[in-house]
This record gives C-alpha cells, structure tokens and sequence, in this order.
C-alpha cells in the first residue's frame, strides 16, 4: 500500500469512526467551506456514516456556486458584444443568469465562447482574435487567483493590449466572519479549505477560534483527513480549547505560499464583493490594480455590475449559508436537476446540490 492509499485504508477508516462516534457523544454541527470536501463527504459514503450527533452542512465553498446574480449578468452582456471572445473554464457555461440565459445559450446565439483549461490559454485565444477584445472570466478563490494574476503580468510582457480580465475573485476568511456574525447560522465547527490554505496557510483564520471560539480544521480530502479533523474538532470542543489546527501539513505549509502571495499582491487590491446568498462581504474579492488597469475588463465602456434578481424559486444561497440541506429546497430533484439546473448549486460538480444529487443514499 503507498502512502496515498493509506488514506483510504478501511480498516483504519473503520476505527476512526468507531472512534469518532464514542467521542461525539454532544451535538456538533460543523461547516466545510470548499467544493472539493463538499464531494469527497458525499462520494466516500462518510456522510451517511457520520454519528447521529454529527451534522454535516455545506457551506460557500463551490467558486462558480458563489458568483453573483449581477455577475453573471454583466458576463452575459459582454457575451453579447461583437468586438468581444469570453474566454472561461466549462463549469461557468451553464450557470444560469436572467431569463434563463447561461453562456451556453449565448453562444448558441453566436457570442464567441471559448472553453480554455487555464488563464494562459486565454492568452493564445487573444493572440488568435487581435481584432477583438478577449475577456478571462476570472472566478474562484486565492487557489486560482495567483495563476490569474501572473498571467496579467505575461500578457503585459507580450503587450497583448486585447487581452482584459473579468475579475470576480473571492477570499475565504471575510466569508467565515460573515457567516460567523450572523446570528441565524449557526455553525460549531469548520473544516477548512485545503487548497485554499496551501496558498494562504492558517494564519488568516485565526480569529475564527480567537473571537468566536469556534474550532476549526485545515485538512485534506481523503476519507482519513476528514475523521481526523473531525475527532481534533471533537476534541477541542470537549476540552474548551479551541484552536485553528494545521491537519494537511504535507500539502499546506503555515505560512502559507509567499511566491503565490505576492503575486495576488502585486497585481490585485482586496475591495469589498457580492457573494450569492451572503450579499456584500467588506474586503471580501479582489480587483485588479491601477498598475494593471490596462487589463481590467470592468473599466471597458458600459461594463458595470447593476442590481439582478435572485434566480426565481432558487434557494441555492440558504444551501450555502448551511440554512437549508439540499433536499430542503422544493425543486431539488423535480424541476431542479444536472440536466435541467435551476441554480449553480446544481450546475457545479462541486455544489452541494449536485453532490448530493449524485451521491444521496437512503439509508
């Protein structure tokens, strides 16, 4: 057995739950923050197996389920310009915007739309379109912001002058204080985002435990990694002690990734941002700086972010809050399906809705 195996190992598996239910013997409702843990709880059954006493609710951690209404609408209405390419990752293109329109529509209707696997891709789509203004619909958290921003500084080192970002990039700790200071959510424990933390370390969540006394965990996403943490979290709640633990030290170092830091530094500003669900969160996204403004696709003519309803009958952003298991919302498995998404909580592969659609067991 190597040692990625050993994570997955039954028989160890088997003895940390056994474990776990002995020890979790009060309530505990704890909250994971990143779309990877949301589909590693459901697809390794650990959801089903969890003691009684544990609860497992899903927070924002899908990127493409946190974009805003009026975020998908302002890439819906530069989709519709002729001088522009939208160039995205494929997990955007079925999010759906007003009136039922998504990017795969628009392109249906003739938007130019180009499906590329990395930022730098976007760039030999501008190289391919000099006529035309190609837009990277920048989305997601400090995991891919750092790629996004040294592409900025690539594309200003070939003087590609057509080449803009969209950039709709969200931090995770301004998310956990809001959720945290709203009195209607209550969350006992979090389970951390590991990719996000090999960027950014443990040090930014620390008040999570310092001011709200709240234990939490950055860990992987192996079913071992998950228990751990969850028998770590029991433990700190039993001893009063709460901390924010390091689990994931062979993936996440504690002062995170200086290399990836500084280039988000050195090219985007923190600015307050809209998050589905959880409104306008202070210094909660990143804009692109004065320096780079040449590659701000938000100071092109006409490009603004106006007021967009919430997506009709849509309780995607109580499913992100943890106010509402997926199967609560009325059109969960009806209207509301992967083949037929109502909101982006069931568009992702990575949205609570989907996981659970995919992955529910009725045991």
């Amino acid at each position: 057995m190597n040692s990625f195996d050993a994570f997955k190992d039954p028989a160890l598996c088997r003895a940390l739950l056994a474990r776990l239910t002995g020890e979790a013997d009060t309530p505990l409702r704890f909250m994971e923050v990143c779309g990877t843990h949301t589909v590693a709880i459901f697809q390794s059954g650990l959801r089903a197996l969890l003691p009684p006493t544990i609860t497992h609710l899903t927070g924002p951690g899908c990127p493409v389920c946190v974009t805003h209404e009026s975020e998908v609408a302002c890439f819906l209405d530069l989709a519709g310009r002729d001088d522009v390419v939208l160039a995205t990752f494929g997990d955007l293109m079925r999010v759906p915007g007003p009136k039922g329109r998504n990017l795969k529509t628009a392109k249906a209707d003739g938007a130019r739309v180009e499906v590329v696997y990395s930022p730098v891709d976007a760039l030999a789509v501008a190289e391919a379109n000099p006529g035309r203004t190609v837009v990277f619909l920048g989305v997601g958290f400090e995991t891919t912001a750092p790629a996004v921003a040294a592409t900025i500084k690539l594309a200003r080192e070939k003087n590609l002058r057509n080449f803009r970002v969209l950039c709709f990039h969200k931090l995770v700790p301004p998310a956990l204080e809001a959720l945290l200071s709203d009195p209607d959510i209550n969350v006992d424990a979090f389970i951390l985002p590991g990719h996000v933390s090999a960027i950014i370390g443990a040090a930014p969540y620390a008040f999570v435990a310092e001011k709200y006394r709240v234990p939490a965990v950055i860990t992987g996403f192996e079913p071992l990694d998950i228990l751990a943490a969850l028998l770590d979290i029991v433990a700190m709640r039993k001893t009063n002690a709460p901390a924010v633990k390091n689990d994931y030290t062979r993936v996440v170092a504690d002062a995170g990734n200086p290399v990836a830091m500084a280039v988000m530094d050195e090219v985007f500003a923190t600015s307050d941002a809209l998050w589905r669900g959880l409104g306008a969160i202070p210094q909660s996204g990143l804009v692109i700086r004065e320096a780079f403004a040449d590659f701000d696709a938000m100071r092109l003519p006409g490009v603004s972010l106006v007021e967009t309803p919430p997506l009709a009958g849509c309780r995607c952003g109580e499913v992100l809050k943890g106010k509402l298991s997926p199967d609560g919302c009325p059109l969960f498995a009806k209207a509301c399906t992967p083949a037929t998404p109502v909101g982006p909580c069931m568009v992702s592969t990575e949205g609570g809705c989907a996981a659970y659609y995919k992955y529910r067991l009725d045991l």
